[in-house]
């Protein structure tokens, strides 16, 4: 550890949490389930749709939005304009298979290996730390009591509860002001280049991009993290 660390900033969904765990497959059951009520489409017709429609809706600059505060909701929108793109339109069958999906998802996600431990590691070394995460009051909430994260963190920031969210500085500058640390003596650790990254590069924190695919980022890209890893169970291994 060096002298200047005093806090770790970790984002929730894709660097501490697997939230794609099980996503293609609990589509594909919850589109099956559903095609039995469907006569002359598929499952993998309507899969296909629902892809089609998944990118349209998460590219929408207004959906997007609103559909990370209500992925409930969200997935009614998507598995609805699929199934009115094979020409039928049941928003009734829509909203079960969206339902059925979302509970085969939630059964899914999971911490990724090594996470706890390297919450774990940081909190014995009397590390500060804030969980900086986007999306519905409820649902994340649910994740973190459901996984215990709230034990290892003094400060944990959700869009819903606290009114806005990253990339938004509010965020970070409340989470620096419940730490009482300054951002040169901060770690922000996330998956999401503008959303974690970017923000925090601005306000002078040291960042750890999470670059699960490894596939690198943009040579020119405006707000480069200072460290690649593709998993956070490397960051154990940094201090």
């Amino acid at each position: 550890m060096t002298a200047e660390l005093r806090a770790i900033f970790f984002d929730m969904d894709g660097t501490l949490l697997d939230w794609q765990a099980g996503m293609e497959e609990s589509w594909l059951a919850a589109c099956t389930a559903g095609c039995e009520r469907l006569p002359g489409i598929t499952p993998d017709e309507l899969v296909a749709a629902v892809s089609r429609k998944r990118d349209w809706f998460w590219a929408h600059p207004v959906y997007k939005h609103e559909g990370r505060m209500d992925l409930d909701r969200a997935s009614r929108i998507i598995v609805t304009e699929a199934l009115r793109a094979l020409g039928r339109d049941a928003p009734d069958l829509a909203a079960a298979i969206a339902a059925d999906y979302r509970r085969r998802r939630d059964e899914q996600i999971a911490p990724y290996p090594g996470a706890l431990d390297v919450l774990r590691h940081y909190r014995e070394r009397g590390m500060r730390m804030a969980l900086i995460t986007n999306g519905n009051a409820i649902a994340q909430r649910r994740s973190v009591e459901r996984f215990g994260l709230g034990a290892y963190f003094d400060c944990v920031i959700i869009e819903g509860e606290f009114g806005v969210g990253k990339p938004d500085e509010r965020v970070f500058r409340h989470a620096l002001a419940s730490c009482a640390v300054g951002p040169e003596q901060v770690w922000m650790v996330g998956d999401n280049l503008e959303a974690d990254i970017a923000p925090a590069v601005r306000l002078g924190m040291h960042t750890v991009w999470v670059d699960a695919a490894g596939q690198g980022h943009a040579p020119d890209l405006a707000h480069p993290p200072h460290r690649v890893i593709r998993q956070v169970a490397e960051l154990m291994h940094a201090t």
